[in-house]
């Protein structure tokens, strides 16, 4: 698919056009990944964070949040809990929170690791070479960063580098996770203040060309206690160039997503199903999708990892997980099984000739 034809798809308004590009995409996803939906238990294990990302709700500099850090026998107890709920897949993820000590975080990698059948991915942000180095040697598989956006003047503008830090280029650390051995992933915000249709169609692109194992990407959501969401629209670009930051450019995107990485895994994101709390998660999933991250974070530090308000899948685990299971079910497909790790990393181990 070409440049041309990724951004013919996201400026398409046309029902019944649309409607050849949610089978298309749905066809390559039941070919390529097939139709079961793998649950990876989200363990949010610190809201600190040492950026000031302009539009997330954890930024440093934003006062009247009260902040944790869960402790080991926490994060042990939520990976015990993905084990319970038959789960292949538990995600930490923090702000780019400097205070988890790299060697504490690899003793929890090995013990989870030692102690549950379960893999691991990290998505902790901008983390030295070496630290990356240690969580894999500890046991992680995966690696999610996402480059938010291929518009480096963009990115610089809502990523101001961390203070007394020089910039770091995302997609030299990705390709370096993966000479590492992780699996690796990535995305994109659809519809950043300032991001052009042009830009999310060569975001699209890079997926490709990374040969990217796990993408992530939804409508942006700025919270309202910061400059994006204080005085976003200020940033927009004029009406026809600017990407709109809605459920049916996420969905497109979704499913062009998956046309250019057949064999990634995709989930549909939490940012779906906030705009649209009746459907949004099953349309992800009709679109492309093949992953769900429920929130396994002990309920009492939930509403304070608030990236951006009304944040869905912040309800009682079990209920949750219930309702998740019974509308993958009625959708015709199934529960997924093991660790669930993609088709293209399956293939990049594989032996030489299987490859081809």
């Amino acid at each position: 698919m070409t440049h041309d034809d990724i951004r013919s798809w996201l400026r398409q308004t046309e029902p019944g056009r649309l409607e050849s590009l949610w089978k298309h995409a749905d066809d390559v996803r039941r070919e390529c990944v097939g139709d079961e939906v793998h649950l990876r238990g989200l363990i949010e294990i610190s809201n600190h964070c040492s950026r000031q990302c302009l539009y997330c709700g954890v930024r440093a500099d934003r006062t009247g949040l009260p902040r944790y850090r869960m402790t080991a026998g926490e994060i042990l107890a939520a990976a015990d809990k993905a084990v319970a709920l038959g789960y292949g897949t538990v995600v930490l993820q923090s702000g780019e929170d400097w205070s988890i000590e790299a060697r504490w975080l690899a003793e929890v990698i090995r013990r989870i690791k030692a102690e549950t059948p379960l893999a691991i991915t990290l998505s902790l942000g901008e983390r030295t070479n070496d630290e990356l180095a240690l969580w894999r040697d500890a046991g992680a598989d995966r690696y999610l960063l996402r480059f938010e956006t291929s518009n480096k003047a963009l990115f610089a503008r809502i990523h101001p580098a961390r203070p007394g830090a020089e910039p770091r280029d995302r997609l030299a650390i990705l390709r370096y996770l993966r000479a590492m051995g992780y699996e690796i992933g990535s995305g994109v915000m659809v519809g950043i203040p300032g991001q052009s249709l042009d830009d999310l169609a060569r975001d699209i692109e890079l997926f490709g060309e990374l040969d990217l194992d796990m993408i992530g990407l939804g409508p942006f959501i700025a919270h309202p206690d910061t400059p994006l969401g204080r005085d976003g629209q200020a940033w927009c670009l004029p009406p026809g160039e600017q990407a709109p930051a809605d459920e049916l450019t996420g969905c497109k995107a979704v499913a062009l997503a998956r046309i250019v990485c057949p064999r990634a895994n995709i989930p549909s994101t939490t940012a779906l199903a906030t705009l649209n709390a009746e459907g949004g998660r099953q349309l992800g999933l009709a679109r492309g999708g093949n992953v769900v991250m429920p929130n396994l974070t002990p309920p009492a530090y939930r509403a304070m990892y608030e990236i951006y308000p009304g944040k869905a899948s912040c309800g009682e685990t079990d209920e949750f997980d219930r309702q998740v299971k019974a509308g993958i079910v009625a959708m015709g497909r199934t529960i997924g099984r093991g660790r669930g790790d993609s088709g293209a990393y399956r293939l990049r181990q594989a032996p030489g000739p299987m490859k081809a």
